[in-house]
């Protein structure tokens, strides 16, 4: 089992000094400086520790006051209960199966509604507890996140070894990456968030990982191997990252991609009838709503690009 970040296990020792009154109810805990001198952390670190405590309830920030403590949080937002009526569902589950509920609920969350709706209080009036009762299973929305996009991404991963060939391999993996990021729109948001500094989602960790591995004895260096992975999965995931702004747009302001086109249709026709654009006039149908279809912008991009990496290859040899 791999051990928590730092952000958590600091904010797991401020949380016990709490919980035992070593700071009591009122009392300022450590400000950044302080954890970033006691710790040896950055202060970005340091800043996360405190807002995962802010998140669960266990302090607050008070304006030229510092960081405060409050003492154990009440689990607010619990429905009162009489006495032996006992706990929900969420609380009555094992550990495991519990933590792969929260994480399927918060899937379904924003899938049908977008990564904005997703809040934890949200989640957990969803699944009808506390809030603080799903501290006990995800200590923050980051790691949420990061367990919904390894849940999500990693549904269906390819097969070991796979088809035969460099070329049906990271065609296969190129499309059971796209079936994911059309299934959940969001996902790319999360897999995405840097192509150079991805985050540490284990399932897109081991795709990689095969994709390299397609590549192996085919005369590339490993910096190649490793670019051209890249460049062929910031393919799928731009274009997949393209979709997840306009579903997000839909869901924040109730207007569909075909609604935002037909209001702007007046001012389309304006551009275009100046004559200025006369090339992409000429390639776009008449009364087009869109410029082409996704899926088939996808398939188009994906021939090429293996058809990039077939070349470089020919050089090699």
């Amino acid at each position: 089992m791999t051990s928590p970040p730092p952000y958590l296990r600091i904010a797991a020792l401020i949380r016990d000094r709490i919980a035992s009154g070593d700071l009591a109810a009122g009392q300022r805990v450590p400000s950044t400086r302080q954890i970033v001198r006691e710790h040896g952390v950055a202060m970005a670190t340091a800043a996360k520790a405190l807002g995962v405590l802010r998140d669960q309830g266990w302090v607050r920030t008070v304006p030229g006051g510092g960081t405060i403590a409050l003492g154990p949080p009440r689990p607010d937002g619990a429905a009162v209960r009489a006495p032996g009526a006992g706990t929900p569902p969420l609380d009555r589950a094992e550990p495991g199966s519990t933590r792969a509920m929260v994480i399927q609920a918060a899937i379904d969350l924003a899938d049908r509604e977008g990564l904005t709706a997703l809040t934890m209080r949200r989640l957990a009036a969803h699944l009808e507890v506390s809030p603080m009762a799903l501290y006990r299973y995800i200590p923050d929305k980051d790691e949420l996140l990061r367990q919904m996009a390894d849940a999500a991404f990693g549904a269906q991963e390819p097969p070991d070894p796979g088809p035969p060939g460099w070329r049906a391999k990271l065609e296969l993996s190129a499309r059971t990456q796209w079936r994911a990021y059309r299934r959940h729109p969001w996902l790319p948001t999360v897999m995405h968030s840097s192509l150079v500094r991805p985050p540490a989602v284990p399932s897109g960790i081991r795709m990689v990982d095969w994709e390299l591995r397609a590549l192996e004895g085919l005369g590339l260096s490993r910096h190649d191997r490793l670019h051209t992975v890249l460049a062929l999965d910031g393919y799928v995931g731009g274009i997949a990252a393209s979709n997840a702004l306009e579903v997000q747009a839909e869901h924040d302001t109730g207007i569909s991609g075909r609604e935002r086109i037909a209001a702007d249709r007046p001012l389309h026709a304006e551009l275009f009838g100046s004559g200025r654009f006369p090339s992409l006039q000429a390639a776009l149908p008449a009364g087009a709503t869109t410029l082409t279809d996704l899926d088939e912008l996808f398939e188009f991009g994906l021939r090429h690009q293996l058809d990039g990496i077939a070349a470089m290859l020919a050089r090699e040899r």
